[in-house]
């Protein structure tokens, strides 16, 4: 087996010494090539798939786990800096369950309500407060890292003690310090989240008595208790108003005179002022049945007086509008009604939300070159019937006509056609590098077949006629050994001496014989140093 392998590598060698220099190039490199292939396919083969054994962990309880892991020699790997332990998959559960029988994680849970199993009857009340204070801040903590973007989230709670004898009472306040992962930036919706999230876990926390700051030292809420950053709420909803009706004005000017032929300018004036307002009305159906009615009848008959003259006095003692009555019989008759009548009434409260519009301003700039046929007056309307615009707000449109600066415009085209033609230049260059490489390729695949051809077709020949030499040196020995065995003692007086040549085409044939692989080796060699 080993003369095998050692011939058999023999003959690998011979062959590579008969190759050009530039195929021994090739085949090296494409040995090494296949090598490397081999190397990592082998190493994705033989790694394991890791997967989570614990996330979120303390640094006390991930040395512990670390440790243990290293005495069982399972292997690990560490993510998230540190705080996540990753096995191999296939052993999660039986790690998982190991490790727990160790008594770990045993503070990876960084507070919360566990903090409250621990309490006995010897907990005094102080101890109490100041442990379900943590708890809620450990519970909150970590409800706010569940929000993507936040890394780490740090709650502190001011709870007053209650009291009993007084009318008002201290209101309770939060502060929350968020550090969020590189290059993220949290909303204004997100800090609000967040802001309403912890007011509404405290009971009497009021919104705006929670302060949401990042690492960097910037107050991510503002006053009212909503999240802006940078900028106020109220900045950002007056930005974003300006935007969208530019936009929309400047898309429709776009389809009308072109792209880049106006410029529009907004200025919105909003009312952030909150209001409410609560009406009142009484109202009364006629045909509505009463609720209850009365009805009072008061009669008089009796004997009349004499006769005289009735009327009322005047303020001078004067009888006016006077009645001469004659003697006679006297009635009298009156009747009162009172009805209860159900009036009906209607309170409506109404309560106006923040962000109507005071007033609005619209400038829009023409081009001049591009729009000497437009009548700046239809743009006018145009852009008024679109947004709304009510003169009697105070809103304005002004739509001007001037010359543009188009120079900005000019070099950035010639830079954008440059860049252009830049990279037409290096693709092309590329692809003919591309090519010409492929081409060398193939010539040199193409002259290393030529010479593999030549060079078999030279050896097959040389081959062949040593062969022949070989078979007729054969032939010739057995006629001369033929003609000798007849008469011995003639042959052996007359046997020439062998001469150098004779000799050394025995041994050649000797050589063949034995070893026709290294002879043919050996003459591809010598053909190879030919060529």
């Amino acid at each position: 087996m080993k003369q095998d392998l050692i011939r058999w590598l023999g003959r690998r060698w011979d062959t590579f010494q008969s190759f050009s220099a530039g195929q021994k190039a090739v085949a090296v490199v494409g040995s090494a090539a296949l090598l490397l292939a081999a190397v990592l396919v082998f190493r994705w083969a033989a790694t394991p798939d890791y997967a989570p054994l614990y996330t979120s962990l303390a640094s006390e309880d991930a040395s512990a786990i670390i440790d243990e892991l290293n005495s069982e020699g399972v292997g690990y790997q560490l993510a998230d800096g540190g705080s996540t332990i990753m096995v191999p998959r296939d052993q999660v559960y039986d790690t998982r369950i190991a490790v727990s029988g160790k008594g770990l994680p045993s503070s990876s849970d960084g507070g919360g309500y566990s903090l409250l199993d621990g309490q006995g009857l010897s907990t005094s009340q102080f101890q109490e407060q100041t442990a379900f204070k943590r708890a809620m801040e450990g519970e909150l903590s970590h409800t706010i890292e569940a929000i993507d973007g936040v890394n780490t989230a740090v709650v502190h709670l001011a709870l007053p003690p209650a009291k009993v004898f007084a009318d008002e009472q201290d209101p309770p306040t939060a502060s929350i310090l968020l550090d969020t992962s590189p290059g993220t930036t949290l909303s204004a919706e997100q800090v609000q989240a967040v802001v309403h999230l912890v007011a509404s876990s405290i009971d009497g926390l009021s919104p705006d008595k929670v302060t949401v700051a990042d690492s960097e030292g910037r107050v991510l809420t503002t006053s009212d208790g909503t999240g802006g950053i940078g900028i106020g709420a109220r900045d950002q909803q007056v930005d974003e108003f300006q935007k969208q009706t530019s936009d929309r004005i400047q898309t429709m000017l776009d389809r009308v005179l072109g792209a880049g032929n106006s410029t529009v300018q907004v200025t919105a004036d909003l009312d952030f002022d909150k209001s409410v307002s609560e009406t009142t009305t009484y109202n009364r159906d006629p045909d509505q049945t009463p609720l209850s009615a009365s009805t009072s009848t008061e009669k008089y008959s009796g004997p009349g007086g004499g006769a005289g003259s009735t009327g009322v006095v005047g303020p001078d003692g004067q009888m006016g509008a006077s009645t001469t009555t004659s003697g006679g019989a006297s009635n009298y008759v009156k009747e009162s009604t009172t009805e209860d009548n159900a009036v009906g009434s209607t309170v409506e409260h109404r309560e106006t939300a923040p962000g109507s519009i005071n007033s609005l301003h619209v400038g829009v700039v023409l081009d001049a070159a591009a729009t000497r046929t437009i009548d700046p007056n239809e743009v006018r309307s145009l852009i008024s019937a679109a947004v709304g615009i009510d003169p009697k707000r105070g809103d304005t449109v002004q739509v001007s006509s001037m010359i543009f600066d188009r120079t900005a415009d000019k070099a950035a085209a010639a830079e954008l056609a440059q860049a252009a033609a830049a990279d037409k230049r290096a693709k092309t260059i590329e692809t003919l590098r591309n090519a010409g490489i492929a081409l060398a390729v193939l010539a040199i695949l193409l002259l290393a077949w030529v010479r593999g051809r030549r060079r078999n077709r030279a050896q097959a020949a040389a081959t062949t006629y040593l062969a022949e030499q070989i078979r007729q040196d054969t032939a010739d020995r057995a006629r001369r050994a033929a003609a000798l065995e007849t008469t011995p003692a003639l042959a052996v007086l007359e046997r020439p001496e062998p001469t150098e040549a004779e000799r050394t085409r025995d041994e050649l044939s000797v050589l063949v014989e034995k070893q026709p692989e290294h002879v043919a080796a050996l003459l591809r060699g010598w053909l190879a140093e030919r060529s």
